[in-house]
């Protein structure tokens, strides 16, 4: 669902369902080094960004004496207009935009961070879910740290302000070396723009740049959680920030240093599947090809006698396309989604059947009648919109719905930063592959293989994948995990 909204609480009973029926979200970071106007282009990041999180947003600037911040609830658009720009100018900026999988939805955990230390005032934004922050928070309270937030960021800024280190590059590496999990993080200071990714690489992180006067004038430096915010802003992708590294963008120019040991990559393969835009570079590799591929694998794997190849939109799309391309069976858009499904509405006192669905998604009739319909989607995860939209096709008078599904079946919930449901909400945890069908009321199920999966974004080749939600082996501490709750479940 990489350029709509995602479903929105609503007043509907069953719209709730929708909304939890699928993986949400993360977040997305924006940085900008040495620009007159890095506060619209912090903006005009995030705003690319917004599919990774429309809880809040926020951009912290540097005008070279002092940080000012602006953030708040709600979507990128609406949050910064021209008057709160004008608030906030500078030269250096950090964005953020977010879905909270640690810490309550709340304007105090919006981010960047600004805090004051003993180095002088920094902020941070951060993509990820660090697994061991309740340790490291129980044992700085202890120590007399007072907390401002609920946020598992904020460990990360005490850290590195009770460092011992002299300068601010070495006691942010000191303190990452303490935290665990996935973090893909930018920071501001007065002077300097800091990228970090965990030594997994978890999460990503690209940096670009932004040539001035036809080569000959300052460069701004940029980095951004995706490639889709360059193009928006006119920067060229220069590469990832690579697992374990801190990279320090300042007056000197640009530095790098790995801060910690090194430690087996396990990329989230969630993000080609599903959270990152098709029009992506992530992990080095194209968004896009990678799910051509998933659907021309799926369509080897999984076959089906059908008339047409209908996606989910707007994340089965490409998917779709390649299973039509390989098998041979038209592709036709027999979903039509709305996309301006505002945050409320109004739903009729008569009840109406899979009203949440309907909101969001129409059938063309005219394509659907009498046919029989191959649908394509990137994931199940509880299976109740699935069984719904199965039902609207079937009620557009398909003749036979064939689910195919661009991804194995999750078992496991994430621990690094992706919302996900409890092992015992996830239908492909507690059901048969049979028993999904009959549950969503298809004709034919089948999901693509782990190996497909794998092949097809190109594992071994430049990234090795997690797929811990697909496995249930994760790559950190089964103890650490142990002790928390997957991101998006809170008590």
């Amino acid at each position: 669902m990489w350029s709509a909204l995602p479903w929105y609480p609503c007043t509907a009973a069953d719209c709730g369902m929708l909304k939890a029926d699928k993986f949400r979200e993360e977040c997305g970071v924006v940085a900008i080094y040495r620009n007159p106007e890095a506060e619209k282009l912090a903006y005009l990041g995030l705003h690319a960004l917004q599919h990774r999180g429309q809880e809040s947003a926020g951009i912290v600037t540097s005008d070279g004496m002092s940080l000012h911040a602006h953030k708040a609830m709600g979507l990128v658009a609406d949050i910064f207009r021209q008057p709160e720009l004008a608030k906030i100018r500078g030269t250096l900026a950090i964005g953020h935009t977010r879905y909270s999988t640690a810490g309550d939805s709340a304007l105090l955990n919006a981010q960047p961070i600004v805090v004051q230390s003993n180095k002088g005032q920094i902020a941070v934004a951060h993509n990820g879910n660090l697994v061991n922050a309740h340790q490291i928070r129980c044992r700085l309270e202890q120590q007399g740290s007072i907390f401002q937030t609920n946020s598992d960021t904020e460990v990360i800024v005490h850290l590195v302000a009770l460092s011992k280190q002299q300068f601010l590059p070495e006691a942010i590496a000191e303190a990452l070396r303490q935290v665990d999990g996935a973090f893909s993080l930018v920071m501001i200071s007065r002077d300097r723009v800091f990228a970090a990714r965990d030594a997994r690489g978890f999460r990503p992180l690209a940096m670009g740049r932004i040539r001035e006067n036809a080569g000959t004038g300052p460069e701004t430096i940029v980095f951004a959680s995706e490639t889709c915010a360059f193009d928006l802003i006119g920067a060229a992708y220069e590469r990832e920030v690579q697992p374990g590294e801190l990279v320090v963008v300042g007056p000197e120019g640009i530095s790098s240093q790995f801060y910690g040991c090194p430690a087996s990559v396990s990329s989230c393969i969630f993000e080609h599947v599903y959270f990152s835009r098709p029009d992506s570079v992530v992990f080095g590799r194209p968004v896009d090809q990678s799910r051509d591929q998933l659907g021309r694998q799926l369509a080897r794997e999984a076959p089906a006698e059908a008339d047409i190849v209908v996606p989910v939109p707007d994340s089965g799309v490409t998917a779709a396309m390649g299973y039509a391309a390989e098998s041979g069976i038209p592709f036709r858009f027999g979903l039509i989604r709305n996309h301006y499904v505002g945050r409320t509405f109004i739903e009729p006192s008569q009840s109406v059947r899979d009203f949440g669905v309907k909101l969001k998604l129409n059938p063309v009739r005219s394509l659907l009648e009498g046919k029989r319909v191959v649908l394509i989607d990137d994931s199940i995860v509880r299976g109740t919109t699935s069984r719904k939209i199965v039902r609207m096709i079937r009620s557009a008078g398909a003749s036979e719905v064939h689910m195919r599904v661009s991804c194995p079946p999750t078992t496991s919930p994430c621990f690094y930063g992706v919302d996900t449901p409890s092992k015992k909400q996830l239908i492909a945890a507690n059901k048969s592959i049979e028993e999904i069908r009959e549950y969503i009321g298809a004709d034919s199920l089948a999901y693509l293989s782990l190996e497909g999966l794998k092949n097809a974004c190109g594992d071994g080749a430049k990234t090795t994948y997690c797929t811990a939600c697909y496995t249930g082996n994760y790559p950190t501490h089964r103890l650490e995990l142990d002790e928390i709750q997957p991101a998006g479940v809170r008590s």
